[in-house]
């Protein structure tokens, strides 16, 4: 799938969802209280991926909400 349509298909999935653009966007604003980074950090187990180049080095192995 190229990222033209890939952006097409979740456009459209995230058009169906009951909230807005800016709910969603504050969801994954939205930081843990274990290691102080971004839930959109997180995989889809919590287990934090850590940002840009640097590794999480806190040991976060489950977002949970500050």
């Amino acid at each position: 799938m190229s990222g033209k349509s890939n952006h097409s298909s979740l456009n459209s999935k995230i058009e169906k969802l009951d909230m807005s653009m800016k709910e969603l966007v504050v969801f994954f604003r939205s930081k843990c209280s274990v290691c102080g980074h971004q839930r959109i950090a997180h995989d889809e187990h919590g287990k934090c991926e850590g940002v840009m180049n640097k590794p999480c080095s806190s040991g976060c192995d489950s977002f949970i909400l500050e």
